[in-house]
């Protein structure tokens, strides 16, 4: 891919400041001024009819004064007059600025009126403009420094994206304090037009960013941010503050489900998806970048301290307690090796208490053994000047049993003036330095969490239904039908209509209408049985004495029946009653009573919840979220993360519950989620679980009207596996093949398949001599972002097992309406139709993505691949940099 299309907003080589002057209090002012004092090296022009000079430039009237056409201006004028500046900019052909103007939508409608009239008038012109209402950018490396703040930062390799200005200056000054330097700082402000989305994408290419650093106060666009989010943390760590983690204001809630999931609990599972860590303070930020940026690699969350000092590993373990994260067990080796080379009472266990007149020898002998050890996945060591301790030796000793480890090595130095020359030292090395236990204990967890994360993002669940297909048509007839009817509650037959749709099992539930159909029903489905009230108004029917259990004979199924609806009437009078369900009385001895359910979240969309279930469910309040789609790993990680998930085992006299069985009904709750857009809430509560299966025994689900022509997976943050784009198709010979999506668990085909490959079909396809895929490589070619990329594999069984036989892929450029597309045909399949197919395949699924240019280059001398395009529509041109190389276009 070319050069992405922000370059020039973020390394322009000439800048025009609207509103410039020398006025005191000038935002436009002090901004030129910045300008001015920085070591930007290119043009720099103000703007100001009322001013012939600006700190001795000259000063132009309009843009179409200007000499030449800058590639970015900057906006720093009344808000009334931006949209009238920006006409006068796209008329001279520019196009990117930065709208750095207060007084739009956090006034008000008029604001906000006037805040579209801006974004209108740059859409017209082709201007992509951050802002409106924001500190502006720096490029430290270039000398930009388009902000009002109070001084530039240094260069460095983190890049910092705030909708704060407030927050961004704060930071900076934290920041120049403690010796960090930035790629780049980004105050997006409003974010009318260029969104995080956007400046992810951006920073994700940049060679100059080695991290990234998120402010985050809300998210508009979540499918455009978690995409870029996900796409950016499978390159470099992306750390994030997130603010607004307690819900202010209350909503009407119809389930249990709805009641137990806010806001920031969503944002959370977000966060476990997209491989990213969050922190909940400025210093935790920077000090988990710091430590992300190093040579750490991080692999789990199994801690070894090492101290001289017994108080302080303890606080460092209590601290560890807090945040969940274990500490090692030690192996029988690595205590063997300790207690050869330390005195007799040291500690024999985790903390590694080495005494308080430990030297370097000490250190690096404990280090050395928990580094060593298979079960220690990181290690904290710690010092207390003492009239013992040698410091600086400790240190250095550190620092070279580190060179040697690939596991996270932190240090904390406690002290000041005796321990000053370590922390340089340490510093020196980047090797994460801390004064006290505490703040040094939670930089682990980050890592540990940015380690599981990053494992979480690569799970890219394959298609769900394996087995038994679901019938999404019948169940979107049910969800339709009762739209229809203008109901947005599903009663409890119809839910469970629902459920068994998608093979969930369900306890049968009938409806009846009188006392002698209750009993009718009672015969046939056997004695006992339950009997709950029947009303579309009746969120949860115990909780109105809407329920009689364990009715054991006809006479008690008609008493039960008018006392019911006696009842119910008497505590809701204004409720509809409509009879009755009645359901055999599900007797499981040994079952958990759990909840399964969906929730909808106003930004990120349906979010699959699990835990405790039963009456008092919203009293225990255990549960866990997490994002649809799942798969078999990620089910487990939201059952493993509650507290119930211990009492599914082996329980005092209770066997284990069928796993398998409860990880299914998850899976299938998550393949609702994905195909029945309409589903805003859902409970399975009591979802009963014993050693020989489940069942769900009462079930509710509301629903709302979707957009007509609305994208299949529109509501989602995270786009499922498109099982839907699998299709079948014949060779002339007749042999059978399967084109479909490619999957994660492709990469032990795709690799076989580029393995196979001739040298010559190698290097027309990577312009390269590889032998085989990287590892890395492996991953990104088969763990992809499907509202991103596309790429199709065609398949065909041979000797009972699967064969690739070529791929095509294409991934959406950052304008959104152009690919770059790339193929390869296996040599021993080519010229069989193959590459033909998979191209009308590719370009119809980019043309469903609302894709209008598919582009690609192709090595002049590959002739087969010029004539297939050729074929195909595509039209050719020399490469204007590369006369090897042909460029190939063809509107979609």
């Amino acid at each position: 891919m070319g050069r992405h299309y922000l370059h020039p907003l973020f390394n322009p080589r000439s800048v025009a400041v609207f509103g410039a002057s020398e006025r005191a209090g000038s935002v436009a002012g002090v901004i030129y001024k910045n300008l001015l004092d920085s070591t930007f090296a290119g043009h720099l022009y103000p703007v100001n009819p009322k001013h012939g000079t600006v700190f001795g430039q000259k000063c132009y009237a309009s843009a179409a004064d200007l000499p030449e056409t800058p590639d970015l201006v900057v906006i720093a004028t009344p808000a009334h007059t931006v949209t009238a500046i920006l006409h006068e900019c796209g008329e001279r052909g520019i196009r990117f600025a930065v709208v750095l103007s207060a007084g739009f939508r956090e006034l008000g409608d008029q604001g906000a009126a006037l805040e579209r009239q801006v974004h209108e008038a740059a859409k017209q012109h082709g201007i992509r403009f951050i802002g409106p209402n924001c500190l502006g950018i720096q490029r430290p490396a270039i000398g930009l420094n388009a902000t009002f703040g109070p001084a530039a930062a240094r260069s460095g390799d983190l890049a910092l994206v705030s909708q704060s200005g407030a927050i961004c200056t704060a930071m900076l000054d934290w920041a120049a304090a403690n010796d960090i330097g930035f790629s780049s700082i980004i105050s997006s402000g409003a974010a009318a037009d260029i969104d995080f989305g956007e400046i992810l994408d951006y920073l994700a290419v940049d060679a100059s960013t080695r991290s990234i650093l998120l402010y985050i106060e809300g998210i508009r666009d979540a499918r455009s941010f978690v995409s870029a989010l996900r796409a950016a943390a499978r390159l470099k760590p992306v750390i994030l503050v997130k603010v607004g983690r307690h819900e202010a204001g209350t909503r009407a809630i119809q389930s249990h489900t709805g009641a137990l999931v806010g806001s920031d609990a969503v944002f959370d599972a977000l966060i476990r998806r997209a491989g990213v860590v969050r922190v909940n303070t400025i210093t935790q930020l920077f000090a988990a970048a710091r430590a992300l940026s190093s040579h750490i690699k991080p692999s789990g969350n199994r801690l070894a301290i090492v101290t001289n000092g017994g108080g302080p590993g303890v606080m460092a373990t209590d601290r560890a307690s807090d945040l969940c994260v274990r500490l090692a067990e030690l192996a029988p080796e690595t205590l063997r090796a300790l207690d050869a080379g330390l005195p007799p009472t040291w500690s024999h266990g985790n903390p590694v208490d080495i005494l308080g007149d430990a030297g370097a020898e000490q250190y690096r002998l404990a280090l050395q053994a928990c580094l060593d050890d298979a079960g220690v996945d990181g290690v904290l060591a710690m010092l207390t000047p003492q009239a013992m301790s040698y410091p600086l030796q400790a240190a250095q000793a550190l620092v070279e049993v580190a060179k040697g480890s690939q596991k996270p090595v932190l240090a904390c130095w406690m002290g000041e003036t005796q321990v000053k020359e370590a922390r340089g030292l340490f510093r020196e090395a980047r090797i994460p330095s801390f004064t006290t236990p505490e703040p040094a204990v939670e930089v682990f967890s980050f890592l540990s969490a940015y380690y599981e994360n990053q494992r979480q993002l690569m799970q890219t669940p394959g298609p769900i239904s394996q087995q038994a297909e679901p019938d999404v048509e019948g169940a979107k007839l049910i969800v339709e039908g009762a739209l229809a009817e203008g109901r947005h509650v599903l009663t409890e037959v119809e839910s469970k209509a629902l459920l068994a749709a998608f093979h969930i099992p369900v306890a049968q539930t009938m409806i009846v209408r009188s006392p002698s159909e209750a009993i009718l029903m009672a015969e046939q489905l056997g004695f006992p049985v339950a009997m709950k009230i029947n009303s579309p108004d009746i969120s949860h029917k115990s909780d109105v004495g809407g329920v009689r259990l364990n009715l054991t004979t006809g006479h008690a199924v008609r008493s039960a029946y008018q006392d019911l609806l006696d009842h119910v009437h008497k505590v809701r009078p204004e409720a509809r009653l409509e009879g009755v369900v009645i359901e055999p009385m599900v007797v499981k001895q040994n079952a958990r009573e759990l909840l399964i359910g969906i929730a909808s979240d106003p930004v990120l969309g349906p979010v699959i919840t699990f835990g405790a279930g039963g009456v008092a469910v919203e009293v225990f309040k255990d549960r866990s979220v997490a994002l649809p789609p799942l798969n078999s790993y990620l089910a487990r990680d939201l059952m493993q993360r509650t507290r119930i998930y211990p009492m599914l085992g082996e329980f005092r006299n209770l066997p284990a519950v069928a796993e398998d069985a409860l990880k299914g009904v998850l899976l299938r709750v998550s393949e609702m989620a994905c195909e029945l857009p309409w589903i805003q809430e859902l409970d399975i509560n009591p979802l009963l679980a014993d050693e020989h299966g489940v069942l769900a025994a009462d079930a509710r689900i509301i629903i709302a009207a979707r957009p007509s022509g609305a994208d299949r997976y529109g509501h989602m943050a995270i786009h499922p596996y498109p099982a839907h784009l699998v299709s079948k198709w014949q060779l002339a010979d007749g042999r059978n093949v399967i084109i479909r999506p490619i999957r994660p668990e492709d990469a032990e085909i795709e690799q076989t398949f580029v393995r196979n490959l001739s040298p010559e079909t190698k290097y027309f396809r990577f312009m390269d001599s590889l032998q085989e895929l990287k590892q890395e490589t492996l991953v990104r070619l088969t763990q992809i972002d499907y509202d991103r990329e596309m790429a199709f594999i065609a398949v065909t069984e041979m000797d009972g097992r699967e064969v690739e036989l070529g791929v095509v892929r294409y991934a959406i450029n950052p304008d959104a309406e152009s690919c770059e597309f790339a193929l390869v045909v296996s040599d021993q399949w080519q010229r069989k139709g193959i590459g033909y197919k998979l191209m009308e395949v590719l370009m119809d699924s980019a043309r469903t993505k609302g894709i209008r240019l598919m582009e690609g280059e192709v090595l002049a001398s590959n002739r087969k691949m010029l004539s297939l395009v050729g074929k195909l529509g595509f039209r050719s041109e020399p490469h204007p940099e590369d006369p090897g190389v042909r460029r190939i276009q063809r509107e979609l």
